[in-house]
């Protein structure tokens, strides 16, 4: 198989399809076998994509934030066994140690509603010293007792970032720049606040969300996406902004035991251990993995050991996939939120089938599957509201609408967010946000094997 063509003709198809707008590269053994760029850069699409266009990475930023972490446990300006209080003696969260925050069980309240409240009310973007100062001021409950529970976190991966601050005595980007990004030979990676610092950012790819049919910058949107501006001064969880070039450097800096020694980062791709013993994992997808460090820790079947992330902010979807066994490492980064989580899935299975010499199925959007003409009759039991689960999809209500059945979930930060459900076959329903699907039952829904009973 003519990998380097297969590849291009797929992302060819979701750019055109109006599924994917950035970069992307593929390399094996450090050779890039398939790279390049579809769309646009900029919102008024008059800048054609270019290959090293700048990406905000989104979560993929906090393997980074990992390694600056391991190179201070390396030099004894930290131990992973510190606890939190040992750097910021006026936190009241007691117990958290720096293991437990790089494994996402240290059980620290989510920050973003509260930074960007604060931000409003003091018509400022706060640097990402706010985090202590959440900690102090919340007044927030832990969400669980450290090592308890395995729970995605941006919260400990921005307080990572002042520990290395703190324990290092430079500033988080400059040590980021020096220690990490230089050395690795990501010359054109840096943390960008763009915001913040009133920053016009040269070859940047410009993040847009779909707002009524067009792609607009959430920095004009008036919902959840405008998050992007409060929060634009905070480290650790995000932020970095680079090129597939640079990110293929890191690969080879890694590999090529550059900053970390093979056995710091394979204490690096172990997953941790919770308090009863188990492995701690966390929920992506549908699919629990192992994490550390600021890796997802998995298994592939055909290719081996398998450590990524996958980053989403408003505006940015990104990809960073590294397969040690094999030296096999896959990039995507995308600038225009896919409107079709299903697609957006379908492209990154294709990809890695085309990578284990395997023909991709077609990409499939839910408006591809929905059944044009379906049977309405028993649509009417389906409506209702529904108990949400403590932990799950949080599906309220299920209503009609113009004749059409739509659901609605509340979101993190209160706002109602309604959405169309579209018919699959019989009792068995989809939506564009998310992949999962809804099989309805009498008087019950089910949800990803988690199921629902009507109120």
């Amino acid at each position: 198989m003519d990998k380097k063509s297969r590849m291009e003709d797929l992302v060819r198809t979701a750019y055109e399809r109006g599924l994917f707008n950035g970069t992307w590269l593929y390399a094996e053994n450090g050779e890039v076998v398939s790279k390049g760029a579809v769309g646009w850069r900029d919102p008024a699409d008059t800048l054609p994509m270019r290959e090293d266009a700048l990406f905000d990475l989104a979560s993929v930023s906090k393997n980074f934030t990992g390694a600056a972490i391991m190179l201070l446990n390396r030099e004894g300006k930290l131990s992973l066994d510190d606890e939190l209080t040992k750097f910021f003696p006026e936190v009241p969260y007691r117990g958290v140690t720096v293991w437990h925050l790089l494994h996402h069980m240290g059980g620290l309240p989510d920050y973003m509603e509260w930074v960007a409240k604060v931000a409003e009310e003091e018509n400022t973007i706060p640097p990402n010293s706010v985090m202590i100062r959440f900690l102090v001021e919340s007044g927030m409950e832990p969400d669980f007792a450290p090592g308890e529970k395995c729970e995605y976190s941006n919260t400990g991966y921005c307080v990572l970032a002042e520990i290395v601050e703190k324990a290092s005595g430079v500033f988080f980007d400059e040590f980021m720049r020096k220690r990490i990004f230089e050395p690795a030979g990501m010359f054109s990676t840096r943390l960008i606040h763009r915001r913040k610092d009133h920053l016009t950012v040269e070859n940047l790819a410009y993040g847009l969300v779909p707002v009524d049919g067009k792609y607009v910058l959430p920095d004009d949107t008036d919902g959840e996406a405008h998050c992007v501006v409060p929060l634009d001064g905070v480290s650790g969880d995000g932020i970095v902004h680079t090129n597939i070039f640079d990110l293929l450097a890191w690969d080879r800096a890694l590999r090529e035991e550059k900053l970390l020694t093979r056995e710091e980062q394979e204490l690096m791709y172990t997953p941790g251990k919770l308090n009863n013993g188990e492995t701690g994992k966390i929920e992506d997808g549908g699919n629990e993995n192992g994490y550390g460090f600021g890796w997802e820790i998995a298994t592939d079947p055909d290719l081996g050991r398998l450590v990524w992330h996958s980053g989403g902010w408003p505006g940015y979807e990104t990809l960073l996939e590294r397969y040690l066994d094999t030296d096999k490492v896959l990039i995507m980064l995308n600038c225009r939120e896919c409107p079709d989580a299903r697609a957006s899935s379908g492209l990154i299975a294709g990809m890695k089938a085309i990578m284990k010499g395997q023909e991709p199925k077609p990409l499939q959007t839910i408006e591809d599957m929905e059944i044009k003409d379906p049977d309405k009759s028993g649509w009417d039991a389906f409506c209702g509201q529904y108990e949400t689960p403590v932990k799950g999809f949080p599906l309220e209500e299920v209503f009609r609408k113009d004749g059409d059945l739509y659901g609605k979930i509340k979101r993190e930060n209160g706002e109602d967010f309604v959405f169309r459900l579209y018919p699959l076959g019989g009792n068995l329903f989809g939506w564009k946000d998310w992949t999962e699907q809804i099989t309805f039952g009498d008087g019950f829904l089910t949800i990803d094997g988690t199921t629902c009973k009507k109120r």
